[in-house]
């Protein structure tokens, strides 16, 4: 075997990469012990309910009220939007300071199927609005924390929550090992086949939900931007447009008149041509054949709500030929106030960045713009097609035991994301070959969870008390 010494994987910023390390993964430095990430202390923290309302201070106003009563839905939803709590949360614990490209926000409803540009179905992570350079435990901790919090609001008992959250991890150490065993394109060209999935799950599941499964994916196959045409829209005069469903979505002809409207809609079509320019030349060509016929304001997600979200229906050979594309606002990652980094000059340039290179297959209008919005500030967005075969297990109805298989089918797949951008020798040395790493994981999610519940209950306490709006949109 070759043991010559070889650099690590250097991200932007990245100033853990400047000692040496050998293919085995052994670094010349000491590293923190494995079983030390299993602490943390919530001794001293900011006031979580502060985090959240210094995040809304830059969103729109009028939609915040709904991402806080999507918030305290659960006890999972809550955490699904504290992304901003949790990198506080962890910039105060120890760290192995081995970097990644970090999904930042890599919750389990954070992964999913979607469809590649050759058509086929992968799993993979799918939300990278928070992505940026970081420790790799960062993003393991956030995912067994999750299956934690998502465990115990199912009211499954402590002994049934260890093994789900420890799990995830236990599949990342196991899939980080076998990478680090892999040259470099055998590591970028990995996936994870949606049909392979559903192999692997069979032998593992009843016959009855394997047929609930089978059923999502074929689902999965029919979200395309011609089944969103007949939920989205209708025929209005002639004329296609997208229907109205207030607050969560509004056309833009809804929302200015006049002159107003003609000003934002020649906007809108110049910020497109720019949007155009970041995509490759081909696809570039492709779009190109495609014309905008209406644009809407939507509400989208829990963390995300209240950020500016529009979508665009695109008409191309016909009426039957439409393009949804979701223009999304990008702002600064909640990782970039709590880890040493690249100084980002486009939070969409970011997030496509960051999204292209932790998976395995993206999708082909994936690119970004800056322009001005309705209240004339100039902002950053990322642009993606709104539907693309894209899917989301439904987790609260999971077993035990079907939590517990999918937690490791992240843990597998956030390990192949983070091998594309880090050292896999380096990560996969420190991580070793027992179990040391999935106790720690799993004694972190389950203190974490256990946070969680508070966290929750303050945000419930806050909107008892009048200290924060919240409605429902159901």
């Amino acid at each position: 075997m070759d043991l010559t010494d070889r650099p690590t994987a250097e991200l932007p910023g990245d100033g853990s990469s400047r000692h040496e390390l050998t293919r085995t993964g052994k670094a010349h430095r000491q590293r923190v012990k494995r079983s030390a990430l299993a602490e943390v202390s919530f001794a001293g923290r900011p006031d979580p309910i502060g985090l959240l309302e210094e995040q809304a201070a830059s969103r729109v106003p009028n939609l915040v009220p709904i991402r806080y009563g999507r918030m305290a839905q659960s006890q999972f939803a809550f955490f699904r939007g504290a992304a901003l709590v949790m990198a506080d949360d962890l910039a105060r614990s120890p760290s192995s300071d081995l970097r990644v490209q970090l999904c930042g926000d890599a919750h389990l409803s954070n992964f999913g199927v979607y469809a590649t540009p050759e058509r086929r179905l992968v799993f993979d992570v799918n939300d990278f609005d928070e992505t940026y350079p970081g420790p790799f435990e960062w993003d393991v901790k956030r995912l067994s924390a999750s299956l934690a919090v998502a465990a115990r609001g199912r009211g499954f008992p402590t002994e049934q929550c260890r093994p789900i959250a420890r799990g995830a991890a236990t599949a990342y150490r196991i899939r980080m090992g076998e990478l680090a065993g892999l040259g470099h394109l055998d590591v970028w060209y990995a996936h994870v086949d949606a049909d392979t999935v559903m192999r692997e799950f069979r032998s593992r599941i009843d016959a009855e939900t394997v047929g609930r499964a089978k059923g999502a994916v074929r689902k999965a196959r029919r979200r395309t931007s011609m089944q969103a045409l007949g939920k989205l829209t209708r025929v209005v005069d002639g004329r296609r447009q997208i229907v109205s469903d207030p607050p969560l979505i509004i056309r833009m002809s809804e929302l200015l008149e006049g002159a107003e409207f003609d000003r934002m809609y020649k906007l809108l079509l110049e910020r497109f041509a720019a949007y155009k320019e970041t995509l490759q030349w081909d696809r570039r060509v492709l779009i190109e054949r495609y014309r905008m016929i209406d644009f809407a304001l939507k509400v989208v997600g829990v963390g995300s709500v209240g950020t500016r979200c529009w979508i665009g229906l695109f008409e191309g050979a016909d009426g039957e030929d439409p393009l949804f594309l979701q223009v999304k606002e990008a702002q600064k990652s909640v990782l970039a106030r709590y880890v040493t980094g690249p100084e980002i000059e486009h939070q969409g340039e970011r997030v496509v960045n960051g999204q292209q290179l932790m998976q395995e297959a993206s999708d082909i209008f994936l690119g970004w713009d800056r322009g001005e919005g309705l209240d004339g500030e100039v902002r950053d967005f990322y642009v993606r097609q709104l539907r693309d075969g894209k899917l989301s297990a439904q987790v609260d109805t999971f077993s035990p035991e079907l939590l517990e298989l999918y937690g490791r089918l992240c843990g597998r797949t956030l390990a192949q994301a983070h091998g594309r951008s880090g050292d896999r020798f380096a990560i996969a040395g420190y991580l070793g070959s027992r179990g040391a790493f999935d106790d720690a994981m799993a004694e972190f999610a389950l203190a974490y969870a256990e946070q969680n519940v508070a966290d929750h209950a303050a945000l419930q306490a806050a909107i008892d008390s009048g200290r924060v709006q919240a409605r429902l949109d159901l």
